[in-house]
């Protein structure tokens, strides 16, 4: 090979890694850009009366809104508007939060409730749907576990006036290990356990799977993973479909099928976006690590949900 020869290989070499590395860019870009959902956790599913189904979120301090569930915020959120019997335009679900501090530990209650607010509204959840609570027995506190009866007869007024059908909050572990958080499952449970209202069906309870540290702060890998993961699924799915005509006896029909995997929420590049300025609106807590949490956290980008059965 001749001395030009070698000379276009070497120029041409940095072209092909640089035209890889931008198609691998915009495959990414092509993949994060959408939100996406399982099947079994969507607009409808997660419904429990039909159309009018509302939704509550129970936190334990301003800023968990964002930190932890932004992604099925956004998503439920962002439900088109339907179209009732008479045409008139109607929400598929009404989304309310319920915070049950005010996030005093460091006495900035007063500046984070403003923040709380400021924050929802980022996010899509009205003013008159979001109430913060400063209860004398449910203070912002790193070793106070709060007591379930407590919890639940502070949060049986909102459920019972709002017709509430499904209850979202942090799971048996509350993701960051937090007291506070950890006691909000207790307190839904209880309030189920001794739910006896003579004409409204108790609410459907999901909470929020907390994952194993190693996952835990995987930011944009764990939304490719799961979309992943959900496409996988819906492959299958599909297959699964086209092969049960002639293949019954092989593949028998499960009409619960699409109920089988974890419900997911995964944000798109825009809904993350809404994300970090909810975070932002939470001027008082960004201290140093914030920022690395909202780089690096997979729950600024994936919920994935677990629904908890009562047994009463």
């Amino acid at each position: 090979m001749g001395q030009l020869g070698r000379k276009q290989v070497s120029i041409a070499s940095p072209m092909l890694r640089l035209s890889f590395y931008v198609v691998l860019l915009c495959f990414v870009f092509a993949i994060l850009r959408l939100p996406e959902e399982s099947d079994n956790l969507n607009a409808r599913s997660i419904i429990s009366n039909g159309n009018t189904g509302r939704i509550l979120l129970l936190t334990a301090h301003p800023d968990d809104e964002c930190m932890f569930f932004a992604p099925t915020i956004t998503a439920l959120a962002g439900i088109p508007r339907t179209l009732d019997a008479g045409n008139h335009r109607k929400d598929a679900a009404a989304i309310y939060s319920l915070c049950l501090s005010i996030g005093d530990a460091d006495r900035l209650g007063y500046i984070r409730r403003r923040e709380l607010d400021l924050s929802l509204d980022v996010l899509g959840i009205l003013k008159s749907n979001s109430w913060v609570l400063d209860h004398p027995d449910l203070k912002d506190n790193m070793s106070s576990h709060w007591s379930p009866a407590i919890i639940a007869n502070t949060i049986t007024p909102y459920i019972i006036e709002h017709q509430i059908s499904t209850i979202l909050t942090f799971d048996e572990k509350g993701v960051s290990n937090h007291p506070n958080h950890k006691s909000l499952r207790e307190g839904v449970i209880h309030f189920l356990r001794y739910y006896d209202h003579p004409t409204l069906p108790p609410p459907r309870l999901f909470t929020l799977i907390t994952v194993p540290l190693t996952t835990k702060y995987t930011s944009i890998i764990a939304a490719l993973l799961a979309k992943f993961d959900l496409y996988k699924h819906r492959l299958f799915h599909h297959i699964r479909l086209l092969l049960r005509h002639d293949l019954t006896s092989y593949f028998p029909h499960n009409p619960n099928a699409s109920q089988e995997f974890t419900p997911v929420f995964i944000s798109g590049i825009f809904e993350y976006s809404l994300a970090i300025r909810a975070m932002r609106k939470h001027a008082s807590q960004l201290v140093w690590f914030r920022y690395l949490y909202v780089i690096f956290s997979r729950y600024m980008w994936v919920n994935e949900w677990a629904e908890v059965k009562i047994s009463l």
